[in-house]
């Protein structure tokens, strides 16, 4: 029964109707994330819906350009240990398809740490979440394809990550330096008392060439 209520939303709107309905009723009918980490409802089936890899959302092949509806849906975004994500209410679960990470930081600001002075990096992703890269929300670095293009992803909740836009990314690489780390002189960013590597030194320089 619940895969046929949410299976009947006609379109986007309907969808977040539901969702807001069963947030309300769960108690949680207020801004920001829900505690989706504590809700195990049964799994309804996959949505057509589909995160770009932009950031922009899809629902039945056609872009959600409303924004207030897109924040929604985020808020009830899980990855799973299945690696899999899905939009998740306290009484259904359903899959979504995301092409690289659900959310993109659009904006970095730095500061220096109250208590020591270090930089702090915050970001802002393209559905409103403010994050602090540090401990709990670590940033990482991939290198892809034949071009070995760098894509930097930071940590937002659960294991939903952001990529980094290329704006910003040009913004975190520029405050990178060479950090022995572990015996290797890596390029690498620090933010939050914590040292992220970017790469090894050498590979920077071959880089650069």
């Amino acid at each position: 029964m619940a895969a046929e209520t949410i299976n009947s939303a006609g379109d986007a709107a309907g969808l977040a109707a539901m969702i807001s309905r069963a947030a309300e009723q769960a108690g949680d009918a207020r801004r920001g994330p829900a505690p989706v980490e504590r809700w195990n409802p049964p799994f309804c089936g996959d949505l057509d819906m589909e995160i770009r890899a932009d950031g922009t959302w899809f629902y039945l092949g056609t872009p959600i350009g409303r924004a207030p509806l897109v924040r929604l849906f985020s808020t009830v975004l899980r990855k799973d240990e299945d690696g899999k994500t899905y939009l998740v209410t306290p009484v259904e679960k359903v899959g979504i398809r995301v092409l690289d990470a659900p959310f993109v930081a659009v904006e970095m600001k730095v500061t220096a740490g109250e208590d020591d002075g270090e930089p702090l990096l915050t970001f802002r992703t393209n559905v409103g979440d403010v994050v602090e890269a540090g401990p709990e929300h670590p940033l990482r670095f991939e290198i892809f394809g034949e071009n070995r293009e760098l894509k930097p992803y930071l940590l937002v909740r659960g294991r939903l990550e952001a990529l980094i836009s290329r704006a910003v990314m040009y913004d975190l690489v520029a405050l990178g330096d060479v950090i022995e780390v572990d015996g290797i002189d890596m390029f690498a960013v620090r933010s939050g008392g914590v040292i992220f590597p970017v790469m090894p030194a050498k590979e920077l320089e071959r880089l650069s060439q």
